[in-house]
């Protein structure tokens, strides 16, 4: 054998999870790199603008993000029904995302005025609420292309072709940060519209993605393989079984993403100051949290395949690597946020975040970014480990372990720390980074015990093949 002969790849080791999580770690790293220039950008053009941004935009996100777990939970369908030798599941899953993304646009909207109720509550300054409430409801109103693009994505990261998934959303994302640049400062014969340019930006940037995913979706090769064109219809058998599993997944993330949201909201409260320095240290730490969303949906489209195969303890590799793999990033990451703080915040300071000076926000960021460099290892297991638990179909765990820790721990505790104690932005991230420490060992635990591996998400009927389908979709055989 020729030393230059590649290794064989070892089901669920290093190789197997990196092909398929480099393209999911770009196109979320683009995705975090995206929304890392859209506030520098608002930094530059206002310092109202980057207060509002980091709040208003989070709720948005908190109210669409349940809709959108729920519809990308065929992520997990499409990889068993692809582990498990069934091309038709592929396709009869992502149709049943898609119908469940189309059906949430009008609840979505109907959540508009729950959000900007919410933000009246925080009870930040007049204008910093008007710039809120107006980022909010842009977002809101063309927010059906969150879960569209988790619906239709999944038939391709599903299978593992993370390739085109990556190439649609670097389109979206240099779509919106040209949209930024030209909207935000008024460029190109276009008005100045700031924080209300970015938002638009965004909307128009979200129709991106999915529109390339569904032209390809439809392509004639992968159409013959598939029958994407045929098998378009309500399926309610299996739609009622993605709500079965994937409202557990939405619950879990919507909870998650809220409770951080009342965390931001309460630290309005703390001061002007403190309330720059956190937005700021967040929209950084999003740098690094976003690519770990990459690694997280490798682990749970490999968990998924594996599972679908009936191979549990390859699952469970494959899972145990995408750890492995995700805390060596976020060392690296950490340590960059200890050794270039000066770096990161130098970015948002040309005419002064807040009205703040740069050594203003340093003096009290260094210290979060050391935090974020200790509570970012933690999160890795969490976010690693649930998106693996996910995988499997443990979504009912994942579910009420999280509302627990959310609800039952971090906001009540938070609470104590800022309105009872009166203690410090640093105090009330010391708590936050308990908390993780706390959920991270609850996942660690529950997928180290294998529970998971005798879950069924499919029903194991056996799939029919794909010459037995007709052109309107129907079988051709009893």
């Amino acid at each position: 054998m020729s030393s230059r002969q590649a290794r064989p790849q070892v089901p669920g080791g290093y190789r197997e999870v990196l092909k398929i999580a480099y393209p999911l770690i770009v196109s979320t790293a683009s995705f975090s790199l995206m929304q890392f220039v859209d506030r520098v950008f608002l930094a530059r053009y206002s310092a109202v603008s980057i207060q509002a941004a980091l709040p208003a935009g989070l709720l948005s996100f908190t109210l669409m993000s349940g809709f959108m777990a729920v519809a990308g939970y065929a992520n997990t369908f499409v990889a068993q029904y692809h582990g498990s030798g069934d091309a038709r599941g592929c396709s009869r899953a992502t149709a049943q995302g898609v119908w469940l993304s189309l059906f949430s646009w009008p609840i979505i909207l109907a959540l508009i005025p729950l959000g900007r109720f919410l933000l009246q509550l925080a009870k930040h300054s007049p204008d910093v609420l008007g710039q809120e409430l107006d980022y909010l409801t842009i977002l809101m109103l063309g927010g059906v292309t969150v879960p569209l693009g988790a619906a239709i994505s999944s038939f391709f990261t599903g299978r593992g072709d993370t390739l085109t998934n990556m190439y649609a959303q670097l389109a979206g994302n240099l779509t919106n940060v040209l949209l930024d640049w030209v909207l935000i400062f008024g460029k190109g014969g276009f008005p100045e519209m700031g924080i209300r340019g970015a938002a638009i930006a965004t909307v128009i940037s979200g129709v991106v993605p999915p529109l390339i995913l569904f032209v390809q979706y439809w392509r004639p090769r992968i159409h013959t393989e598939y029958a994407t064109r045929d098998l378009w219809r309500l399926d309610w058998p299996l739609f009622r079984r993605l709500l079965r599993f994937g409202v557990p997944s939405g619950v879990h993330l919507v909870l998650d993403v809220s409770s951080f949201s009342v965390f931001v909201l309460m630290t309005g409260h703390l001061g002007a100051l403190s309330l720059a320095v956190s937005n700021i240290a967040l929209s950084i730490n999003s740098l690094a949290f976003m690519p770990l969303v990459g690694i997280s949906i490798a682990a749970s489209t490999l968990v998924g395949q594996y599972q679908g195969r009936g191979e549990s303890g390859i699952a469970a590799r494959a899972g145990w690597t995408a750890l492995k793999i995700g805390l060596i990033y976020m060392a690296f990451m950490g340590l960059t946020y200890a050794i270039l703080p000066q770096m990161y915040f130098q970015l948002f300071s040309e005419r002064g975040a807040g009205g703040f000076e740069l050594e203003e926000l340093l003096q009290m960021g260094r210290r979060l970014l050391l935090l974020m460099a200790a509570w970012g290892l933690l999160d890795t297991v969490n976010l690693v480990l649930a998106g693996a638990l996910k995988g499997a179909g443990d979504t009912r765990f994942v579910m009420w372990y999280s509302t627990l820790m959310a609800w039952g721990l971090f906001v009540p505790g938070e609470f104590w720390v800022i309105y009872i104690r009166r203690g410090g932005i640093l105090d009330a991230w010391v708590f936050l980074a308990f908390v993780i420490a706390t959920i991270s060992s609850g996942f660690f635990l529950r997928f180290r015990s294998g529970r998971w591996k005798s879950i069924e998400v499919l029903d194991r009927q056996s799939p029919l093949p794909l010459a037995n389908i007709g052109q309107d979709g129907r079988t051709l055989v009893d």
